[in-house]
């Protein structure tokens, strides 16, 4: 359980946080916690709840707001996924996400730097593990794999050893100094993301990393509906999940999605960017109850 002084300074985030978004232009948005259907993401396990699921993300929804006349929204919310407990994770977290209309994912990079910027300047005196000041890093997948791995990452692919070479190779490597956004990954890797035009073999994707940490993936959004449908059908036939209760295709979204003519939008960790600030070790330290405050 949080002390007094870490507990002030968490809700003094979480509002600082909202001033951020408020004075930017964008509209605070709910989407409902419980979903009766998956994203369809086979290395996230969901949380059943009755004949619904708890969210391990409101993107769908938060998309479907886009196609209803939204402009520019964000969300913080609790979100679930089963079995993730470890120094990074854990099974019940808060997620930042927002959205932008007619952008891509440079706005999004462009956000990244103003509200880590703009909560430095106003949670003195907590600072960043690393410096915020002059350029960020940026580094596309494919140099990261050839610096830190001696290979492409196709061919990490080809040998199923991306996921891997990411953790054990190249994050550690990332963000050390500086922030450090790790771009452009294969298009596989990136099922709501849209490919790039100069490069159609790979997708519009970034992470942003700190001190070795990953904070924060952002995307610039698929918007065909035809072949996010394909896409869907791809990842559901990798997921372990019952059918009829995990499978059935959002039909819904993908109808609202051909309103969307371009957009973007990234989620960010927000219990992992507090860790950060407030230089902590690990998740358990920061969020309020860690799951050994609990009775079980």
């Amino acid at each position: 359980m949080l002390d007094q002084e870490r507990l002030h300074l968490r809700a003094a985030f979480f509002q600082t946080v909202r001033l951020f978004f408020q004075e930017q232009g964008f509209l605070e948005v709910d989407t409902p916690i419980r979903q009766p259907l998956l994203i369809p993401e086979q290395n996230i396990t969901p949380v059943p709840s009755v004949d619904h699921f708890l969210q391990s993300s409101p993107e769908l929804y938060m998309k479907r707001l886009l196609a209803g006349g939204s402009d520019k929204i964000f969300q913080l919310c609790h979100c679930f996924r089963y079995g993730e407990r470890g120094r990074l994770h854990l099974e019940e977290f808060v997620m930042l996400e927002w959205y932008r209309q007619d952008c891509d994912y440079s706005h999004l990079m462009r956000d990244c730097k103003e509200l880590i910027c703009f909560l430095e300047s106003r949670l003195s005196p907590w600072h960043f593990p690393v410096s915020l000041r002059g350029p960020w890093q940026k580094m596309t997948v494919h140099e990261a794999f050839l610096k830190y791995c001696s290979m492409t990452p196709e061919q990490a692919l080809e040998q199923d050893r991306f996921d891997l070479l990411l953790v054990e190779k190249v994050e550690p490597e990332l963000g050390v100094d500086i922030p450090a956004f790790l771009c452009d990954y294969p298009l596989e890797l990136a099922s709501l993301a849209r490919p790039k035009p100069e490069d159609p073999d790979v997708a519009e994707r970034f992470e942003l990393y700190v001190a070795g940490v990953e904070l924060a993936n952002g995307f610039s959004e698929l918007t065909d509906p035809l072949v996010q449908r394909s896409r869907f059908e791809e990842e559901y036939a990798q997921m372990d999940t019952e059918p009829e209760r995990g499978k059935k295709m959002p039909e819904l979204f993908l109808k609202d999605l051909e309103k969307i003519e371009s957009a973007a939008g990234i989620a960010m960790g927000l219990d992992r960017l507090f860790m950060l600030i407030c230089g902590g070790n690990s998740l358990s330290e920061v969020v309020t109850f860690s799951p050994d405050d609990l009775d079980m």
